[in-house]
């Protein structure tokens, strides 16, 4: 799967001029760096080498085991894919994380996206500190809800209304419930290896912590509740086909990541996208893209405007919420107008729109609004993608990988890898031993192969060199 270099850049038609950010290289923009009163990262890769422990964080992991099931409160987070310890963090500013053994990463997970703009970014957490003053949640309506869904539905080429909701999963569970509302029918199209959340209709060859711990499906979930999930490899539109023309009348809509992010990183074959954008209109089903992670990511209008394919409905979270917990979904309006109270269709949340959330997301939207911010991500992303795929091939490893901007993956295999069936012929334990290499170098990736990894405007180009070395160091070794 080769990189994707030079990719121009097209901001939404809703944006107004004075919106749309410049499209200036600018090779320095703005970014979080820790003051002499934060955090100090200065330590050489050699220096991390030498003062390497983990002693706390398995002490506190130990602890934790016996207080959470498996010790965390998701799975992946455990290390069962990767071995080794699992690190306890204790502090993150800009690019960088710290443990609480003391030891510095160049962190290149974001938490799992939002940290777009780089972590504790001073301008978020200074607006997130005026905002509690007034206080954390009012279970009810915020001005502030308004101005992050007019920056939202601005931005997003399918969204012409909005509801907030607390996470990518509520996001996956009120678009299909509504999905199936809109159009009378009970079945859905889904990929293998794409990731939707946790409820049960989604959990059938399910991505992200599913494929890392080999899981099948999931206990618990009913056989009624998966009947009309239908399911397709990526990439694979005869597949698609047949599924409609066996469940002619049935299908209410086709879910899908753009690009795939919890099978580890996969980029759609040309075509692909608008393929299945044609067979939901023959069909009269809806297109649904979810863009939890894609979203602002791939460009400010997520990659429904990058490839320029616009679905019916999307779901959003992370990014939205600058690292709070937050979620959306949106679409036409006559879909949304479904809705509870505006329709019939009910969907409730206690936190959905607090005010914390909406004031994280309000602030990151506005620095992604920046001249040269995508140039900056598509530089350093390529940079630090192209890095270590040519360190593999020095160093005799079958690899392969691809990045769109801010988002990039590495199969350690030689590829290309279109779909979930691919992925899995990775080299799971020779990743394993890499992972906890570059950990020990000070470089802390998913801990997963089938993760996307995610840079930020915090990183910088030593960041990306340093990962490049130490890159070529572990995979000598291995």
């Amino acid at each position: 799967m080769a990189a994707v270099n030079g990719v121009g850049i097209s901001w939404p038609s809703k944006l107004t001029q004075s919106q749309r950010p410049k499209l200036v290289f600018s090779p320095s923009p703005r970014r979080c760096t820790p003051s002499s009163s934060t955090i100090k990262m200065t330590a050489s890769v050699d220096e991390k080498k030498k003062t390497f422990t983990l002693q706390k964080s398995e002490e506190a992991f130990s602890k934790a085991k016996e207080l959470m099931p498996g010790g965390v409160n998701s799975p992946v987070r455990a290390f069962k894919s990767v071995g080794g310890q699992p690190i306890i963090i204790d502090s993150v500013k800009g690019s960088r994380m710290r443990d609480i053994d003391g030891n510095d990463y160049i962190d290149y997970v974001g938490s799992w996206g939002p940290a777009i703009i780089g972590h504790a970014d001073d301008e978020v957490l200074a607006a997130l500190a005026e905002t509690m003053k007034k206080g954390t949640s009012f279970g009810a309506p915020c001005l502030l809800e308004n101005t992050l869904a007019e920056m939202v539905i601005s931005a997003v080429p399918s969204i012409e209304m909005v509801r907030f909701v607390n996470s990518g999963t509520e996001a996956c569970m009120g678009v299909l419930r509504l999905a199936r509302a809109f159009t009378g029918r009970p079945k859905i199209i889904k990929f293998e290896g794409c990731y939707h959340g946790h409820a049960d209709p989604f959990l059938v060859k399910a991505g992200s912590g599913v494929a890392t711990l080999g899981l099948p499906d999931s206990p618990g979930v009913p056989k009624a509740a998966t009947t009309d999930t239908l399911t397709a490899p990526y990439n694979d539109i005869s597949a698609v086909e047949s599924l409609f023309k066996e469940h002619k009348g049935e299908v209410a809509a086709i879910i899908l990541e753009p690009v795939v992010g919890n099978a580890g990183f996969i980029q759609p074959n040309p075509d692909f996208l608008a393929a299945i954008r044609k067979i939901t209109k023959e069909n009269d089903a809806l297109l649904i893209f979810d863009e939890v992670m894609t979203g602002f990511r791939l460009a400010y209008g997520g990659a429904q405007e990058y490839f320029g394919i616009t679905p019916d409905l999307t779901t959003l979270g992370k990014i939205i919420g600058g690292g709070l917990p937050v979620g959306a979904y949106g679409g036409r309006r006559d879909i949304m107008e479904m809705v509870a109270p505006a329709g019939p269709m009910y969907q409730a949340g206690t936190l959905s729109g607090n005010p914390l959330a909406m004031t994280a997301g309000i602030h990151t939207l506005k620095r992604l609004q920046g001249p040269g911010t995508y140039d900056y991500l598509d530089k350093i992303t390529g940079e630090l993608t192209q890095g270590i795929l040519d360190a593999g091939k020095k160093t005799g490893h079958a690899m392969c990988g691809g990045y769109i901007r801010g988002m990039f993956g590495f199969f350690f295999v030689e590829g290309p890898v279109n779909n979930f069936s691919d992925a899995k012929k990775s080299d799971t334990e020779k990743f394993g031993r890499f992972y906890r290499g570059m950990l020990e170098e000070g470089v802390y990736f998913a801990p997963s192969q089938f993760e996307a990894g995610f840079t930020s405007l915090a990183h910088t180009s030593e960041d990306i060199q340093r990962t490049v070395a130490a890159a070529e160091k572990v995979l000598k070794q291995i």
